[in-house]
């Protein structure tokens, strides 16, 4: 039998037309290397490990959704016990979340308003104790943990 081109099948193959192509292309002087090397600015391993790992910086406080999603969590699982599912759970809060009214939700915006406010206050006391020095790049204690 013989085969029968049709017309959907290109007349040139992808590698021929691959060729043509990076043919038309400039040909520049960098290498990969060098180009990628270039537009990427260069940071000591130390400077991003220091940043990553300072053990005295406060923990943002979470949103309050959070709070509203640790409470909702509790009712969630005392009416249904044999859901187990996170994603399940996680659905349902984002559902009852979105039909709350904003006079529900007030009381978990109080909340993590308070939390922000003490975060604020425990960042500018870091940032000045961070200035003056007084941290050392190994100091584990810190004023604010609980």
């Amino acid at each position: 039998m013989a085969k029968i081109a049709s017309a959907s099948v290109p007349a040139e193959t992808p590698t021929k037309t691959a060729h043509r192509k990076m043919a038309l292309r400039p040909k520049s002087t960098m290498t990969v290397k060098q180009h990628s090397a270039a537009r990427r600015p260069k940071t000591t391993a130390a400077k991003k490990k220091a940043s990553k790992l300072d053990a005295n910086k406060p923990k943002k406080p979470p949103t309050a959704f959070f709070y509203f999603l640790e409470d909702f969590r509790k009712e969630f699982q005392e009416q249904n016990p044999d859901v187990k599912s996170m994603r399940e759970v996680g659905k349902a809060c984002g559902e009852k979340w979105k039909i709350m009214t904003y006079e529900e939700k007030v009381q978990y915006y109080d909340v993590a308003t308070e939390k922000r406010a003490e975060f604020e206050k425990a960042m500018a006391h870091y940032l000045k104790k961070k200035e003056n020095g007084e941290y050392d790049e190994f100091d584990d204690d810190s004023d604010f943990d609980e």
